[in-house]
């Protein structure tokens, strides 16, 4: 009798290298969103040439998952049953696949000391790096490692630093919560996560809230070959910054430009649009508008920035663009 396919996978495969001196511990993830797979394909490179004895891990610990949400990537699309890359944390009572997913992630994530995540973004646009936040004791994402995570994100390869994630992703989820308080109809799943305070932890968030520290780069545009190439090098970039491999890592670039994230914009509605078709780090003028809502009311900029992972295809309810400026 064949064997039928589940609907769902059913595991979580990793590869651990062990090198025969002391050192730190790596993880390396590809997929956490299944059409990203830029860093599915450098890590297969990579694995294939350590198999083979062209390259040797000498110190430390380095383990990479190259398809770490197995059911959005056999999907070909972002999400499984929800966004891995939010709301991550162990769940004692796991409601989707993704909870499932985390429940073995978090602890991999919890026995490593340093992450890297390779990710992709949906329109064009250079690669990016995006960091945490600088080193704090405060309640929202407390932290110690800035100057370290800050040296391995710029010599990851790509000149532009972006901060300022969660504290973005906390005023988001407030003005959700309050929209949702007023629609007394609004109790689904998807609207109790997108409403958790939780909501904006993802690998990188999760790790720091463990001791540790990482990086998210986008790698570049989806189906950009390019962007293997980027990931690859910054896999290799890591692997000799922390010292597991003999080559030392190239210098870090000579200009570099850091931005601030300061607001999350949603998609209230299947009918807002865009105002152009925005790339990733399009500048934009104060007054200038970025798109226009359903009922023909125009988003404009603030003052003058920088509109940041447009997504013309993202659902209502769910984060459309974000807008950044330089770092003062």
């Amino acid at each position: 009798m064949s064997a039928h396919p589940s609907p769902h996978p059913t595991h979580l495969r990793s590869h651990t290298y062990h090198g025969l001196a002391p050192g730190p511990r790596l993880l390396v993830t590809g997929a956490v969103h299944g059409n990203e797979t830029c860093g599915t394909r450098a890590i297969t490179q990579l694995l294939d040439e350590i198999d083979k004895g062209q390259l040797g891990i000498e110190r430390g610990t380095v383990t990479f998952v190259p398809i770490t949400n197995p059911l959005a990537y056999r999907l070909k699309q972002r999400m499984g049953d929800r966004n891995l890359n939010r709301n991550m944390a162990p769940s004692a009572i796991p409601q989707d696949f993704e909870d499932r997913i985390a429940n073995v992630l978090c602890p991999l994530l919890d026995a490593h000391d340093v992450l890297l995540d390779l990710h992709s973004f949906h329109t064009g646009g250079a690669p990016f790096v995006m960091i945490g936040p600088q080193n704090n004791h405060g309640p929202l994402e407390p932290f110690a490692h800035a100057a370290e995570e800050m040296q391995l994100a710029l010599h990851t390869g790509p000149h532009r630093v972006v901060e300022g994630w969660l504290d973005t992703y906390s005023r988001g989820v407030k003005r959700r919560a309050e929209a949702a308080a007023a629609n007394t109809g609004s109790g689904d799943r998807a609207q109790a996560l997108v409403t958790n305070p939780n909501y904006g932890v993802g690998t990188t968030e999760y790790m720091r809230s463990r001791g540790g520290y990482g990086v998210t780069l986008e790698c570049g545009q989806h189906d950009d070959p390019a962007a293997v190439g980027v990931a690859r090098h910054a896999i290799l970039q890591t692997l000799g910054l922390l010292g597991l491999i003999a080559q030392p890592p190239a210098s870090e670039p000579v200009e570099r430009e850091i931005l601030r994230l300061v607001e999350v914009v949603d998609r209230d509605h299947a009918g807002d649009t865009f105002a152009r078709e925005w790339r990733s780090f399009d500048p934009v003028k104060r007054g200038e508008t970025i798109g226009t809502r359903q009922g023909g009311e125009p988003i404009t900029a603030p003052v003058d920035g920088f509109v940041v992972f447009p997504n013309p295809r993202s659902e209502a309810g769910q984060e459309w663009f974000y807008f950044a400026q330089r770092r003062a």
